[in-house]
């Protein structure tokens, strides 16, 4: 396993473990964030551990033209329930996302310092956010790494039901708009396989990265 200095280099992604841990160790400062994001690579540990850099394979990505609208999810668009925003309430989203529990975790991995960090990166151009708004609260979005041609999903939350699925659709046809390739989804899970993001090979991932 290798432990980051002050370098911001990262080791090449195929030296990951079987599970995608790169590297551990290290920093949140934005020049070493960014430099993750250019190699496919993102933090993500427990709070109170040493930073774990991961890359795994296959990843998990979401082709922008390819997102699954169900039947349901139709009727709820067409009703407007919602008021979706882009960038209007990045902290915002982020500290929600920190809140929420999810299954099978113990916690949340977004602890004050990757909060911090983010900011920094949002107030850079870097981080970006969906907002989900009904009755004038935010009661769901997503945040994610915009780095041009791909967009890198970190988290989401949702306090009403299909509040995060409409930050996740109306990014995806915002993206496919301005001719995104991908949209990062990291790891498979059902929630995300249900809205039409498949896994790719990490070797794949890379080179549509590094076009």
């Amino acid at each position: 396993m290798v432990f980051l200095t002050e370098d911001i280099k990262f080791p090449p992604v195929e030296s990951a473990s079987v599970d995608g841990v790169v590297a551990m160790g290290g920093d949140l400062s934005s020049a070493r964030l960014i430099e993750a994001y250019k190699q496919g690579i993102f933090p993500w540990f427990d709070q109170g551990d040493l930073i774990l850099w991961w890359s795994p394979d296959p990843r998990m990505v979401l082709v922008p033209s390819e997102v699954k609208i169900s039947k349901s999810m139709k009727s709820v668009l067409k009703k407007q329930l919602f008021k979706v925003t882009f960038n209007t309430a990045f902290e915002e989203v982020i500290k929600n996302c920190s809140k929420i529990t999810r299954k099978g975790q113990d916690g949340t991995w977004i602890d004050q310092s990757m909060i911090e960090a983010y900011v920094k990166l949002h107030e850079m151009g870097y981080a970006k956010s969906v907002e989900v708004w009904h009755q004038e609260k935010l009661v769901g979005g997503l945040y994610g790494v915009d780095m041009g041609h791909v967009f890198c999903g970190e988290s989401m939350f949702s306090k009403m039901s299909n509040a995060s699925k409409t930050a996740f659709i109306y990014l995806a046809q915002k993206l496919e708009k301005e001719n995104y390739q991908l949209i990062d989804c990291q790891l498979y899970t059902d929630h995300l396989y249900s809205l039409g993001a498949r896994e790719i090979l990490r070797e794949e991932f890379i080179e549509i990265l590094k076009a």
